[in-house]
């Protein structure tokens, strides 16, 4: 212990780290069915991030420089697979253990789970929730799967061991793991593991999506299942100004209502439509990718946003075989600007009660309605203030009377480098043209209109 500390100061530090910890625990669904909570029925953001190979290539040192970054950087979930997809099986993790004896799910090997227990307290006592997912699609699908292992009985043990396991731990169950379902088979699987998860988790606090494969929703499989209490779609890596918030609108009008959010969308530094015949491999996916997506799918009316980079996901490193033509160490594209620029969402947002948006395309009267340039908006439950997205800076006409309030404040907010910039204070509340400060490809803006009599911070000040 530093000298400069005394007893009390330590302890109240280590009280601080834990109730940080449990107020930024995603453990409930709101009780409008739109939001998720932590056990006070307090919003959380779901900002999440790929980290699909952690447990398997990271050693506890590694971990421990990427979550501490990532804790920084605002994000609230790490997506992470137990049984990973590139040699899960097979390739050793970092300390030299494999995940299962003879590859029977049923006999997990205890030195490669203390590496993942491990993982899971370092980020828990960050304020970081891990979106684990059991397993990889490949080993449970018989349509895609290479190496299957699964059967609804052994589905059933796995699940259960890692339910018991992680009780009482930060934890959100991610199923799927990019595939579908397309068998009965499948599902049987799907849903076995599900029921093991629920039997071993003692506490029953964690919540449980599904990560389908790209383009999809787990709404189209397992919307009414019990189980499933948020919606997750991939939204994928197609092309460049793919709206992903057509996902968010279709979940939105679902019944029973559910969160929902992007699990997958296209990543920083991944070519877009890779996987098309004849795809142009050097033309990838940048940081204004990154924003479109999350702003787009949130404000049609998503629960919170994933963003995901092509070196992070892999963990890729100088001597591993490199997927999709990853170039950069993950320790070096941790801080990409599109990382950074989640912290300015994260900013917005919570600086903004995002737990009240409702999308309302009906208050934006004249701006580009398709393509790369479509504004989305949405508008807070008591009429307070609204948000409206406008991703090439392209001018556009709104009815304001939307917002209830004696005097209207204006600002625009520029999502790559978190600055607010005041612009208009008055009483009309007709209709309205704004035009955004720069326009093009990677000038993105965003207007906030709001009730000045509440004297909000400027997010960014």
């Amino acid at each position: 212990m530093p000298s400069f500390y005394t007893k009390s100061t330590y302890l109240l530090l280590l009280l601080c780290m834990v109730f940080l910890s449990v107020d930024a625990q995603i453990t409930k669904v709101s009780p409008n069915g739109r939001y998720l909570t932590n056990d006070k029925g307090e919003a959380q953001l779901y900002l999440g991030d790929t980290a699909w190979e952690l447990f398997h290539r990271l050693s506890l040192e590694e971990a421990e420089t990427y979550l501490k970054n990532r804790a920084e950087k605002g994000f609230t979930v790490i997506q992470a697979v137990v049984l990973a997809q590139l040699g899960g099986l097979t390739a050793a993790n970092a300390n030299g253990d494999l995940p299962l004896k003879s590859n029977d799910p049923s006999q997990p090997i205890e030195a490669y789970f203390k590496q993942v227990d491990a993982i899971v307290d370092r980020a828990n006592e960050l304020g970081l929730t891990i979106g684990m997912l059991p397993t990889w699609g490949n080993y449970w699908s018989e349509t895609n799967g290479q190496d299957l292992i699964f059967t609804p009985e052994n589905a059933f043990a796995f699940g259960q061991f890692l339910g018991k396991r992680y009780t009482g731990k930060q934890i959100i169950w991610i199923l799927g793991g990019d595939e579908n379902i397309n068998t009965l088979k499948e599902r049987a699987i799907i849903e076995s593991m599900a029921k093991g998860l629920k039997s071993g988790d003692t506490e029953g606090k964690h919540l449980m999506t599904f990560h389908p494969r790209g383009p999809g929703r787990s709404s189209d499989y397992f919307h009414t299942a019990d189980w499933l209490d948020f919606n997750m779609y991939q939204s994928s890596h197609a092309a460049h100004d793919h709206d992903n918030g057509l996902y968010a609108e279709h979940d939105y009008q679902l019944k029973p209502l559910k969160p929902t959010l992007d699990g997958e969308p296209r990543y920083e530094l991944i070519p877009a439509g890779f996987y098309f015949s004849g795809a142009n491999r050097l033309d990838l996916f940048d940081d204004y990718d990154s924003r479109q997506a999350a702003y787009w799918s949130i404000l049609a009316g998503a629960a919170g946003h994933t963003y995901g980079n092509n070196s992070i996901w892999q963990m890729w490193s100088p001597g591993r075989d490199a997927v999709l033509g990853a170039k950069i160490p993950w320790d070096v594209a941790i801080d990409h600007p599109g990382a950074f620029q989640m912290k300015h969402l994260k900013q917005l947002f919570t600086a903004r009660s995002f737990h009240q948006l409702i999308p309302n395309q009906q208050m934006i009267l004249s701006a580009p309605s398709s393509g790369g340039a479509k504004i989305r908006a949405a508008v807070a439950a008591d009429a307070s203030y609204a948000i409206i997205y406008s991703p090439r800076g392209e001018a556009f006409t709104i009815d304001q009377s939307v917002i209830e309030a004696k005097v209207l404040k204006a600002i625009w907010y520029d999502p790559r480098y978190g600055i607010s910039h005041p612009i208009l204070k008055g009483n009309t509340f007709g209709i309205q043209s704004y035009t955004p400060p720069t326009t093009g490809r990677g000038n993105d803006w965003i207007l906030i209109i709001e009730d000045a009599s509440l004297e909000l911070p400027l997010p960014g000040h």
